[in-house]
């Protein structure tokens, strides 16, 4: 069983011009395509980073509540812990769900016509 990609495409694509970048990027497509991604992005990137710095500042001036046994000798800082990885997994996977049904489509449509294929 071969798992070699197939060759790449020999088409050639027309290159856009400086101009055609700038038609494109002042369009009301690109900036559709971009508020999509701040829109999503930016607040869960500043919620994640409170939600980090949380953690650090918790485990550096609240020791007593951090050591605080959850059971056996799993604590409520090695719970956080674990969830920072669970958080960002998540968060991953979310933002492919996103990027997959809100900005991939918007992004190949304005591809495909720079590239001359629409």
């Amino acid at each position: 069983m071969s798992t070699d990609a197939p060759p790449p495409s020999k088409v050639q694509h027309k290159l856009p011009s400086p101009e055609e970048y700038t038609e494109v990027q002042e369009s009301a497509e690109f900036g559709e395509l971009r508020r999509s991604y701040r829109s999503f992005a930016f607040p869960l990137t500043l919620a994640f980073i409170a939600w980090y710095l949380l953690y650090v500042l918790l485990s550096n001036y609240a020791g007593d509540f951090m050591g605080t046994k959850v059971f056996g000798n799993i604590n409520i800082a090695f719970v956080f812990g674990i969830a920072q990885f669970v958080t960002t997994f998540l968060i991953a996977w979310w933002y492919s769900r996103h990027a997959a049904a809100k900005l991939d489509p918007k992004a190949e449509a304005i591809k495909s016509r720079m590239e001359g294929g629409a």
